[in-house]
């Protein structure tokens, strides 16, 4: 199954295209193509594999459409930086006969779950692959966040949010918030505050059996707060003061396709080589 980001392949030409190339290596493989929604998931039957066509984000959705179909994602990667869209447009061709070759190894990504609370009653379960991040809803307003792990207070963050990934979501929006950088295959918890109101918050690892819980502290003020809770940035669910969000690891994996033969370290370098290039105004040193 080939799926598509319709904002990058809005006429599915570039699948069709990558269909074409698999039927040219070899016209017995059983190929269907389809946009990003949700109507081919009833069409994965007999399928060994799902080629996503888009970015990182793109990765994302589709590993929330298969999170209960022990199916195995490849990502071609239509966007800049790509972690988990680990193929390159230029090297299609070659990925493909790799794959159809069984040239490959099969990574197994630790997944997390969250549960929102509200007045006591759990409102919304759902795995996430990258993270699940609790930010503030609204105006521009500094939110306090509790956090306790295992049932004991760790403590309390005043910042623009909170952020629970995994490793592999630690070179997504945790990266960009000064969190740790975590290798992909590890299994534990990166806590990091987004934009604190302190000298000295800093990321936090924790093990992957730990149980964290954040809850968005009552106001000081007359000023009623609230906040969202977001899944893989997915759509958020309005958390109101005193709502908290249980996060842990999931009982469920990410099955992601590797070709490449490369390290974490060596791809790592490769990808902040290239965002350092691009932050570079023309005429810098380089």
């Amino acid at each position: 199954m080939i799926v598509s980001n319709p904002i990058k392949d809005p006429d599915l030409k570039t699948a069709r295209e990558v269909m074409e190339k698999i039927l040219a290596i070899d016209s017995s493989i059983k190929v269907d193509i389809s946009g990003l929604d949700d109507n081919y998931i009833g069409r994965l039957d007999g399928m060994d594999c799902i080629i996503v066509l888009g970015g990182d984000g793109t990765m994302l959705r589709v590993s929330e459409h298969t999170n209960d179909i022990d199916i195995p994602l490849i990502g071609i990667n239509m966007g800049t930086i790509g972690f988990l869209a680990e193929v390159e447009m230029g090297n299609v061709e070659q990925a493909l006969k790799a794959l159809i070759g069984d040239r490959f190894k099969t990574e197994e990504r630790m997944r997390i779950c969250g549960e929102v609370y509200k007045n006591g009653e759990c409102v919304k379960k759902a795995d996430a692959l990258n993270d699940v991040v609790l930010s503030r809803n609204g105006d521009l307003q500094v939110i306090g966040y509790r956090v306790s792990v295992n049932g004991l207070h760790l403590t309390d963050y005043h910042a623009d949010g909170v952020i629970l990934s995994t490793p592999t979501g630690s070179t997504g929006y945790n990266m960009s918030a000064g969190g740790s950088i975590v290798e992909p295959g590890a299994s534990l918890l990166v806590l990091t505050p987004v934009c604190p109101h302190t000298m000295a918050a800093r990321s936090v690892l924790l093990s992957a059996e730990d149980e964290v819980e954040v809850m968005v502290m009552r106001s000081t003020g007359d000023r009623h707060l609230q906040a969202g809770a977001y899944f893989d940035g997915g759509k958020s669910v309005l958390l109101d003061e005193s709502d908290k969000v249980i996060i842990k690891k999931s009982d469920r994996t990410t099955k992601l396709i590797r070709l490449s033969e490369k390290s974490f370290i060596e791809v790592l370098q490769k990808k902040m080589n290239e965002t350092n290039t691009l932050q570079t105004a023309p005429g810098e040193d380089r």
